[in-house]
């Protein structure tokens, strides 16, 4: 069984940075491909990035050359730093795991329950 704990969010200015963590247990992590998502209230959840397990990255239009997915393999840990961060970036922010080379974000996939990423104007 793979758990999957976020942390890192929290209330930041227009223009800051954070970095969003989430440590997976579990012995597939290596193996598997890993995503952010978020959701903004009233809206769907949508892909930020997400991370094959050879380290190959994806980035939402909305987050590119903003945000940097990278993962510990060592550490079973992925990690989302995101840059110049903007009010519309407030949402909360979910880490998902799916065993295999590339994320399809198909319903083996585990899932966080999140961080709640707020950015202030």
């Amino acid at each position: 069984q793979v758990q999957l704990v976020e942390s890192g969010g929290g209330l930041v200015q227009a223009g800051g940075s954070l970095r969003l963590s989430c440590a997976a247990s579990g012995s597939i992590f290596s193996i598997s491909a890993v995503a952010w998502y978020r959701q903004a209230p009233g809206r769907q959840r949508e892909l930020v990035a997400s991370i094959t397990n050879g380290g190959s990255t994806t980035y939402a239009d909305s987050v590119k050359g903003r945000s940097t997915i990278s993962r510990v393999n060592a550490k079973n840990a992925v990690y989302l730093e995101m840059n110049s961060l903007k009010p519309e970036d407030t949402a909360v922010y979910y880490c998902g795991l799916e065993y295999g080379h590339t994320w399809s974000g198909g319903r083996s996939a585990y899932w966080g329950q999140g961080t709640q990423v707020t950015v202030s104007s």
